[in-house]
């Protein structure tokens, strides 16, 4: 199989007919072979039974379905398992990317050998108050990663198979993909200018609460890709550090105690020297963070799997409809 498009979505019903045709005639007019992978992630509204309706009259149409809402993440994480297309190809179901860029975007990945291609939206129709903090938050990535993308969230990718195989999306890492691809050894990382449209059904389901995240994720996928493996040599690191400046402090304050008693000079009690109390809680929080290390390199060798969903059915598998 050429192309598997994995599409996630939350209350889409108006926009999935018009997508999948759309889809369609550009993969027919290609001559691709594809399937449609529409992952409902706990819509409230009438998107499976669309969904359930398209995989009736369109065999290349398969549905999963998420008893609750658990974010585009784990939907995309689902959506990569079930992909069998040698390109995986993602989009939002809004209507707002354009099917039309599959065939460019599947050529980058097989003849110009990426192994990830990211959208680029360079005329965008969205409110200023959605585009400016998308420039902050995306220059901010470009610095903290070394990856020159300009649009990290753009929903509409491309990915070789073995990419959407060996990176494991959780939380609210989507946005991050590029990040998670290159510290799995996926160097080879592109961009397009893609187009975009402005949203024609329903609204966005995503608040401004969604920048405030974005930063902290940064932070999170940002230490998960450099210290996952290893997070004894970060907390290991610093809470040495911090523990051999208390305890040289420590010293300091006893030494200056015996001096000045040496010298016959009345000294006053270390406990009235707020530098030992400095040093003291020097010397705590150190050991803390070398134990918080050590219990971290514990944890990362023996964690259980991040992505536990339930999952309600899947067409075209077993249990499926028919």
């Amino acid at each position: 199989m050429d192309i598997s498009v994995v599409i996630p979505l939350y209350n889409e019903e108006e926009s999935l007919s018009e997508l999948t045709q759309w889809i369609d005639r550009v993969m027919d007019e290609n001559r691709f072979t594809y399937e449609i992978i529409l992952v409902d992630d706990g819509s409230n509204d009438g998107s499976w039974g669309v969904i359930e309706n398209l995989y009736r009259i369109n065999p290349s149409v398969r549905g999963i379905k998420f008893r609750r809402n658990y974010g585009k993440s784990a939907a995309l994480f689902c959506g990569f398992e079930a992909a069998q297309g040698e390109v995986v190809i993602t989009m939002d179901a809004d209507l707002q990317d354009s099917p039309d860029e599959i065939p460019d975007l599947f050529r980058m990945i097989t003849q110009e050998k990426y192994d990830m291609v990211s959208g680029w939206k360079k005329k965008r129709y969205d409110p200023f108050s959605k585009t400016l903090p998308s420039k902050f938050f995306n220059g901010t990535a470009r610095l903290v990663s070394g990856i020159k993308l300009h649009d990290f969230n753009c929903g509409l990718k491309a990915y070789r198979k073995s990419v959407v195989k060996s990176i494991e999306v959780y939380g609210e890492m989507h946005r991050y993909i590029p990040i998670l691809a290159k510290h799995a050894g996926f160097t080879r990382i592109g961009e397009k200018v893609v187009q975009h449209q402005s949203r024609k059904y329903g609204k966005t389901k995503f608040g401004i609460e969604r920048f405030i995240n974005g930063y902290l994720d940064l932070l999170s996928v940002t230490f998960i890709s450099r210290f996952a493996k290893k997070p004894m040599h970060f907390f290991g690191l610093i809470g040495t550090f911090v523990f051999l400046l208390g305890f040289i402090a420590a010293i300091v304050v006893g030494v200056n105690k015996l001096t000045m008693l040496a010298r016959g000079i009345r000294a006053p009690l270390v406990a009235d020297n707020p530098w030992f109390f400095i040093a003291l809680m020097a010397m705590i929080i150190g050991t803390m963070l070398f134990l918080t290390g050590f219990i971290a390199e514990l944890i990362s060798r023996s964690a259980p799997e991040r992505n536990i969903y339930q999952i309600e059915t899947k067409t075209g598998e077993k249990g499926s409809l028919n």
